[in-house]
């Protein structure tokens, strides 16, 4: 299967509201109706990385800083904070006001607990509490975080890419690894799990005792103005009748198009094409590095000779080549710690006969391989129909399975064999700026089962990431992560395969859409 074969089963963008669809019924004035690139599997930002619920925690739960535009960090909920001149101490004092959905106020023990149950699971978090001597709340609106060393990226720690979202703390008392449940937070719109049909719907309200800050907002800084009352996501799993329905106007926003129907969207009436993001989103396949034939590190450097990425991208994008952007490196191009280094071993003539005989050198037994593939993202559907085919043709025995993001979501968190509900590679692809550096970098992690799915372990790459976070520089920083980049490209411990950039189509009453990374609904006016 290719690219343009995901529309099979689908219905031209021509075609009448005939076609079989999720109910469509009308909703009331000032209803957002948003179709999401996957549906909301689960309600924890902290448990996963999958987007769709980082767009959900955004909605919900709000942050003691955010990042703007320039990615420097700002206030949110904090009305400011002291450093001690040793750097040692940091005093954090929260804005008057700050309510939970429930109507219970925001407590400084509340930002305690969060930092604690974040930091067990996000980059900056772990080098946060890695530092940390003490985190505790002085009153009820005032915490101090003391360290043992100066700690200089605080403010984007909490507030960048790997953002520490505040929870009540009764929640934020579950165990970073068990998923929370309900999602009770202090953001610009509330949670409707009563409304919540599994698989196809999931809605918000505005909340109304949210008191955004008197900024403009500028990525995931400044006031979060909630301008319309809800909004629904209405999951609809062909591209095909997602884009008919915005079209006929009974959705307002398709997150995540299908690339083959942007031309056709563009020229709609009533439809616009907007971007969210400034930066391409990576695309990459993880290797279970825990579990056989991954586990053989051979076997692992095999596969780089083969990996085309414009064949990748290609894939994705189709004749729109101004949508990817190859050669894409360990970090995301167009980012300061993107570089050139170790990159041949991307760039170099493709050679499938090199990449079965060291596929057949490795000592590899044709062991199945279990590639999982997402059913319902667009972009994704290519990329592992092109993964599984590139494996098969250099000697692996590939057991290909579909499933929706949901589920793959589920099985991915299995360090189980694949026999037993494990499995062996899958496609995903990142926010741009989560992989712009070390920090929040989730793939590049050598940490073993305390990384990210796939758990590799690499004592080079760890220390390397520990010394950029003491850089004093930027050049420095680049040069740690030109180091980095080309370990990576020795021992593999994912594999990158290029970027791409999809805008949205939104409905041409639609405006006000933050430019920001993830999905931000505060802001948006339907007119």
């Amino acid at each position: 299967m290719r690219r343009r074969q995901f529309l099979a089963g689908g219905a031209a963008l021509a075609a009448g509201t005939g076609l079989a669809r999720p109910s469509l019924a009308a909703t009331p004035a000032g209803t957002l109706r948003f179709v999401p690139q996957a549906d909301l599997s689960s309600l924890d930002p902290v448990w996963t990385t999958a987007t769709v619920a980082f767009n959900h925690g955004m909605m919900v739960y709000d942050t003691l800083y955010g990042i703007d535009a320039s990615l420097t960090p700002q206030p949110q909920m904090v009305a400011g904070h002291e450093v001690s001149d040793d750097g040692l101490s940091w005093t954090f004092t929260l804005r008057d006001g700050l309510l939970f959905h429930d109507n219970e106020p925001v407590r400084a023990a509340d930002c305690v607990a969060s930092i604690n149950r974040w930091g067990k699971r996000k980059g900056f978090g772990q080098q946060l509490l890695a530092l940390a001597d003490e985190i505790a709340a002085l009153d009820d609106r005032r915490f101090r975080i003391r360290l043992k060393a100066p700690f200089p990226l605080m403010t984007f720690a909490l507030g960048g890419p790997d953002i520490c979202m505040i929870m009540p703390e009764r929640q934020a008392k579950v165990d970073a690894f068990a998923q929370i449940t309900d999602a009770i937070g202090s953001g610009p719109f509330r949670y409707l799990p009563g409304e919540r049909v599994s698989g196809s719907f999931s809605a918000w309200e505005r909340f109304a005792k949210y008191q955004p800050r008197q900024e403009p907002p500028s990525f995931w800084a400044g006031g979060k103005v909630a301008n319309v009352a809800r909004v629904e996501w209405r999951v609809i799993p062909d591209p095909a009748t997602a884009a008919n329905a915005l079209q006929q106007g009974e959705v307002d926003w398709l997150e995540s198009p299908l690339f083959d129907l942007l031309s056709t969207l563009r020229r709609q009436p009533g439809v616009k094409l907007v971007s969210t993001s400034s930066l391409p989103t990576p695309g990459v396949i993880a290797l279970n590095h825990t579990q056989p034939p991954f586990d053989n590190p051979k076997l692992v450097r095999a596969i780089l000779p083969a990996i085309d990425q414009a064949e990748f991208m290609t894939a994705v994008v189709g004749d729109q080549t101004d949508l990817m952007t190859v050669p894409t490196g360990v970090f995301t191009p167009g980012t300061p710690m993107a570089s050139d280094a170790g990159m041949e071993a991307l760039t170099g003539k493709r050679d499938l006969a090199l990449a079965r005989r060291l596929v057949a050198e490795s000592g590899y037994k044709g062991e199945p391989v279990v590639f999982l593939s997402a059913s319902d993202q667009a972009a994704l559907v290519p990329i592992a129909q092109v993964g599984q085919s590139l494996f098969r043709q250099i000697g692996l025995n590939v057991d290909f399975q579909t499933m929706d993001w949901g589920t793959l979501v589920g099985r991915r968190a299995s360090d189980k064999p694949a026999a037993e509900g494990g499995w062996n590679a899958f496609c995903t692809s990142w926010a741009g700026l989560s992989l712009s550096n070390p920090g929040s970098h989730f793939p590049l992690r050598g940490n073993g089962k305390g990384g990210w799915f796939g758990w590799p372990t690499s004592p080079r790459l760890e220390a390397l990431r520990d010394a950029w976070f003491k850089a004093s520089d930027l050049a420095e920083q680049k040069r740690i992560c030109a180091g980095m980049q080309r370990i990576a490209l020795e021992e593999v411990p994912f594999v990158p395969v290029g970027s791409y950039s999809l805008p949205s189509a939104l409905r041409g009453n639609l405006d006000g859409v933050v430019q920001a990374s993830g999905t931000m609904f505060w802001g948006v006016r339907k007119g």
